[in-house]
């Protein structure tokens, strides 16, 4: 994926995208990043089409739609960050320890993924009601196995239990949903770097004692 340079602009999409990769993963990669840089209501299929070196024709066989791309956009990030999430909150570590790598992830993949998040955090409302309501359900069960360890911690007086470990989540991923607003590829601290400063913030913020 080609940087950005500032904010939550999107370099320009070309032909020079087209690659070996097979075609339902490309489609998706340059609708991603048109949509991220155009929005989704200004960009037809033709573009994308065009952008991927295929017809309409081709495109149908595996998105009956615009739309169908992007609700397969939103199904793409939560899956890959919900596997993360499940296969670091099952390790054997000690649960300020997973919190805190969950922490650090949700922002490499983030960043690591800029174009789906643009989309993710911009688009919803144009998604049809029920699709909007599943996407909106498959978020709700990642922010609560994120929640359950901060719940974890609390009961085991690790972290302070004064604070509600709902709002510690949305506030957490109010942070997380801004990143691409602010954060810039090309700047001076890489993604891991600022995973690593949320991950403190959050930790220290629960931390007993800081109240």
């Amino acid at each position: 994926m080609a940087a950005r340079t500032r904010g939550n602009a999107a370099p320009e999409v070309s032909l020079s995208d087209v690659d070996e990769t097979p075609l339902p993963q490309r489609l998706l990669r340059i609708a991603s990043r048109m949509f991220a840089e155009r929005g989704f209501e200004s960009t037809s299929v033709q573009e994308i089409v065009g952008a991927a070196g295929v017809t309409k024709g081709a495109m149908y066989h595996y998105y009956a739609s615009k739309d169908d791309l992007l609700v397969e956009i939103y199904h793409r990030m939560l899956a890959m960050q919900t596997e993360r999430l499940n296969t670091i909150a099952d390790g054997p570590e000690p649960v300020l320890d997973r919190l805190r790598e969950a922490a650090a992830d949700v922002v490499v993949t983030t960043l690591g993924n800029i174009d789906d998040a643009v989309v993710y955090f911009r688009s919803m409302h144009l998604l049809a009601p029920d699709k909007r309501g599943e996407i909106r359900a498959e978020r709700r069960r990642y922010h609560e196995r994120f929640r359950a360890m901060i719940e974890q911690g609390q009961r085991e007086g690790l972290l302070r239990s004064d604070v509600s470990a709902d709002i510690a989540t949305h506030n957490f991923f109010g942070g997380v949903h801004h990143l691409n607003s602010w954060y810039q590829l090309d700047g001076p601290m890489s993604p891991r770097e600022v995973g690593e400063v949320f991950a403190d913030l959050l930790l220290h913020g629960l931390a007993p004692g800081a109240e």
